[in-house]
């Protein structure tokens, strides 16, 4: 019998899939790929942060998933919201690619050159408020829709350029269309980006669990994740919320760095923690409590007022 993988149906959520599905393979475990709609997918003339729900790319797929639909659920994993619902968990994540943020254009877009309002798409509350921080010259519009349906906006005139993550350009071959990489000690990437996160039934038998683990799971990202996770969670920051952190691991050591940022970008709290990686999440809590006493507190509810998440 094969193990039924849902996903979402974009061609990038595809490529995800089908890398999961290989290493199952590898293992000797046949699986099959369930395409799954979800309310971000079908709602694409708005902004991720006006659906204002949570989970707003996984919740159908959960859905599935609890119904017995599906077996597994692989999901973008900086997709995943803070707190992940009651009869589920995240059972595992696949190696990291490269974090980075990178600008992506058909010109020669330069970002420091202020004589130039750049025009530049988004979707992402961290990347629009990062640019209005970094960048007040540069101009962003909301750009909706699966990377294809993207450039192919951006193309047509919709904007100069766009802000995404280096991991779905590079997945999906538009590697020659980058013209910068952000460092990420200024563009701290959000939470998980880069990985792909596995998501089960917590009922699942153990025995299963811990094949599937055995198979996907890659060790140094699961430790990574797991202190970004704890920031995230204890921050209770969101995909809609402009929350970043980035964990790295040199020998035995973690370092992480994390902080939230104004919707217009004018206030950024950023702090940055390091400890034996043992204790991840302990990192992850400690870092998000000195984020909220440094006034991270009063400006995450000032951007939940802004975002009606009330």
């Amino acid at each position: 019998m094969k193990l039924k993988i849902g996903t979402r149906g974009s061609k990038l959520a595809l490529w995800q899939a089908y890398h999961v599905a290989e290493l199952l393979l590898n293992g000797g475990i046949e699986s099959e790929i369930v395409t799954i709609e979800t309310k971000g997918d079908k709602k694409q003339e708005v902004s991720i942060a006006e659906i204002g729900e949570k989970g707003v790319f996984t919740q159908e797929i959960e859905q599935q998933l609890l119904a017995g639909e599906i077996d597994i659920a692989v999901h973008s994993a900086k997709d995943m919201q803070s707190e992940i619902p009651q009869d589920f968990e995240l059972l595992a994540f696949t190696k990291r690619e490269k974090v980075n943020d990178v600008l992506v254009s058909h010109q020669q877009v330069n970002l420091e050159d202020t004589t130039q309002e750049w025009i530049i798409g988004t979707s992402s509350a961290r990347r629009k408020a990062m640019l209005k921080h970094y960048y007040p010259h540069a101009k962003t519009v909301e750009i909706r829709g699966n990377l294809q349906t993207r450039v192919a906006k951006m193309e047509a005139g919709v904007c100069d350029a766009m802000l995404l993550a280096y991991a779905g350009v590079h997945r999906m071959e538009y590697d020659h269309m980058i013209v910068h990489e952000l460092d990420t000690e200024v563009f701290t990437p959000a939470v998980g980006q880069g990985t792909i996160a596995i998501e089960v039934l917590s009922g699942m038998k153990t025995v299963q669990k811990n094949r599937l683990k055995e198979l996907i799971n890659h060790t140094k990202t699961d430790i990574r994740l797991q202190a970004e996770r704890a920031f995230l969670k204890t921050l209770r920051g969101g995909c809609s919320i402009p929350v970043f952190a980035l964990a790295t691991l040199e020998s035995d050591k973690l370092q992480l760095q994390g902080g939230i940022i104004s919707l217009d970008g004018q206030q950024m709290i950023k702090e940055r923690v390091s400890g034996e990686i043992e204790k991840a999440e302990i990192l992850g809590k400690q870092l998000a409590q000195m984020v909220l006493t440094q006034g991270g507190d009063i400006l995450l509810e000032k951007i939940k007022k802004q975002l009606n998440f009330y």
